[in-house]
């Protein structure tokens, strides 16, 4: 990957079927555009269907004649998951590229209808069931690979297994650490686990640094108000903080890659491969983390037998 990265360099992407997460704005409609500009057809997996429809329509006349369609996915609602996986696998086309993007910033503590605190419930648990259940598509491409959609802020997290929804005390921003590390420790298991079980899947991870989307408006608090007069100084636009992902998406790179911003405190710039916490790494919190998230799930990784060496 040579420096200075940009999305002109994504390679000819014709007959490969994507899946972004969070595609209806932020960074989300970035990576969309750009896959479907390289040749991608595009599914934006959106909660708000007629948000979703609008950004296919924003995409449609930057990029005539994209391969886009909008489907209904929230991942703080298991059952939903489950439908929008189920209805991909009905289908019997594989998935070459998924693109665990969606997330949501520091709001005040809620629960889903599935009793999980929901910034662990989006960004990490629905990503981690979602990959679980688009498995067999995702082995059913050549080369299929998943991008995982971290933060800088991992480095904060601490993964709480004695209080993991947060029930004893609730930190907004504890908990967007703790479910950003999550999302690492996801990462580099699944890279793992595919790398044992001697299947053709990748698993990398990215992050955009500081960039302007509307998670920071829609954490709430008087924080909010600061992130939101800071943007426009500090922060890179969506269409850069997209680049790592789109590099990660893309590029000729080993499973277990983590890319950001090159410049100072990866907040900006252009891609380059960065290191993660050394929680981010460790082996113990990743198998802990990956049994818990199977059992409040109910999904399980399960790679061809034929595969294992």
């Amino acid at each position: 990957m040579a420096a200075g990265w940009s999305a002109s360099e994504i390679p000819d992407q014709t007959g490969r079927r994507a899946v972004v997460t969070g595609a209806s704005s932020g960074l989300g409609i970035v990576v969309a555009q750009e896959l479907a500009r390289a040749g991608a057809h595009v599914i934006l997996a959106c909660r708000d269907l007629r948000r979703g429809a609008a950004a296919v329509g924003t995409i449609s006349t930057r990029v005539p004649g994209a391969l886009l369609e909008t489907r209904r996915l929230d991942l703080a609602d298991l059952g939903s998951v489950r439908e929008f996986a189920g209805r991909l696998e009905s289908e019997s086309r594989p998935v070459d590229l998924l693109i665990n993007n969606a997330g949501v910033m520091a709001p005040p503590r809620q629960l889903t209808a599935d009793g999980f605190e929901l910034q662990l419930a989006t960004n990490h648990l629905g990503h981690y069931a979602l990959t679980g259940l688009l498995l067999d598509l995702l082995l059913a491409a050549p080369a299929g690979r998943v991008v995982t959609v971290s933060s800088v802020l991992h480095r904060t997290g601490r993964i709480d297994f004695d209080d993991l929804q947060s029930v004893e005390r609730y930190s907004r921003w504890k908990a967007y650490g703790q479910s950003k590390l999550a999302n690492l420790l996801f990462a580099f298991e699944l890279d793992r686990r595919a790398r044992a079980a001697g299947v053709e899947l990748a698993s990398l991870a990215a992050h955009p640094g500081y960039a302007r989307t509307n998670l920071q408006a829609a954490s709430g608090g008087p924080l909010a108000l600061v992130l939101a007069v800071a943007n426009p100084f500090l922060a890179q636009s969506a269409a850069a903080g997209a680049l790592p992902i789109l590099c990660a998406a893309s590029a000729d790179l080993p499973g277990g890659s983590y890319l950001g911003p090159d410049g100072p405190g990866e907040r900006r710039g252009r891609p380059r491969l960065v290191s993660a916490s050394p929680a981010a790494r460790d082996l113990a919190s990743a198998e802990r983390l990956w049994d818990v998230s199977a059992e409040l799930t109910g999904v399980d990784f399960v790679f061809p037998a034929a595969s294992v060496g």
